[in-house]
């Protein structure tokens, strides 16, 4: 197969491969050596403070001069209201007592404690910094801020989980699409109604390539020669790598967290909403049955916000019942090599193929 394409082209890279931008285990070390191998390195923001945002940005920009993209939540926040609130105090009771069950010490917030912030504050980091590609998910950004990346001379991804999704990014004028399917490790990216959609990957590519003229990246089960070959061959231009990236070097996983990984068998890995309110694939643990059982869930980002003391917690205690490990439906040996290692050895498998 060849390389180079509209993507390379447009991305100043050398492969069409996207390391993808995993809140909470993306590292500007692993940003860095993705962009380092001839690939696109992210740097995933999610809901990072403006403040923290400007310095995960600088610090990616100290390590490499290759061009890496910027990933940001696009969602929008929940009015709070008279269910809202009691809802909320529902659950926060019901997690506070799982927690002391289980020996897990996590002050939970108060729904007037929480700390809910626009992406938009997020935008003008990014503008200011003047990152030259910009992807997000969870949404689609208004006109007027789609205006403004085009402005500051951005490349804009985003990210669709079902056709209507990938029109709509369209008609905004985001110049390239990214298909998430439904075999992808994390959050899903919805934002049309569309939280669960039965419409499997491939397919899901297919139609997208079909209706749009942009650009199209997959994402979604790529873990091999194989499997990159088999979405190349549906037409798509880019690819994105995450679960194969999990247990690199760089990555920000515990150590437990990666050894957890290393156990996974395909029955392990579930969609769920428990810990954040959006679905999101992941490993089933004593937590999500649990919050699952009960029904005990708000929506995004209220839970996200209530359980992250929890994880934190989890976390401390090296206790993966209570922690998110967001990864892929396709179980495989997971590598703790590099993250250029593990790129450079896909990239040859890949190639190796065509002698």
């Amino acid at each position: 197969m060849r390389w180079k394409n509209e993507i390379t082209e447009r991305f100043g890279i050398n492969y069409p491969i996207i390391q993808a931008p995993m809140l909470g285990v993306t590292s500007p070390e692993m940003v860095a050596a993705a962009s380092a191998t001839g690939c696109l390195g992210s740097l995933a923001l999610g809901d990072l403070t403006a403040e923290q945002c400007s310095a995960a940005i600088r610090q990616t920009k100290a390590l490499t001069s290759e061009p890496f993209a910027v990933n940001f939540f696009a969602h929008a926040i929940p009015p709070v209201t008279d269910h809202l609130i009691s809802k909320y105090n529902t659950v926060r009771s019901f997690v506070q007592d799982l927690a002391q069950k289980h020996n897990l010490k996590a002050e939970l917030p108060n729904l007037e404690q929480l700390q809910l912030h626009s992406y938009h504050d997020q935008v003008a980091v990014i503008l200011k910094e003047k990152c030259p590609i910009v992807s997000f998910t969870f949404g689609n950004p208004d006109a007027a801020i789609i205006s403004m990346f085009k402005q500051n001379g951005s490349i804009l991804i985003g990210t669709c989980t079902s056709l209507d999704e990938a029109l709509a990014l369209e008609r905004s004028g985001i110049d390239m699409i990214c298909v998430q399917g439904i075999e992808a490790g994390g959050h899903r990216g919805s934002f049309i109604n569309n939280p669960l959609p039965l419409v499997g990957g491939l397919s899901l590519l297919s139609q997208v390539i079909k209706h749009v003229r942009v650009p199209v990246i997959y994402a979604g089960g790529i873990y091999n020669a194989s499997s990159l070959r088999a979405v190349h061959t549906l037409g798509a231009c880019g690819f994105q790598i995450g679960s194969l990236l999990l247990t690199a070097k760089e990555s920000r996983l515990k150590p437990f967290e990666k050894e957890r990984l290393q156990q996974l068998k395909s029955n392990d890995v579930i969609l769920t909403n428990s810990f954040t309110g959006r679905y999101a694939r992941g490993i089933r643990n004593l937590f999500s049955k649990e919050a699952e059982a009960s029904g005990n869930i708000l929506p995004y980002p209220y839970q996200n916000k209530l359980t992250a003391p929890l994880r934190l917690a989890s976390k401390t205690n090296q206790n993966p019942d209570f922690v998110s490990i967001w990864v892929g439906q396709s179980p495989y040996p997971f590598s703790t090599a590099s993250t250029a290692e593990i790129l450079h050895n896909l990239i040859h498998e890949v190639e190796s193929q065509d002698v």
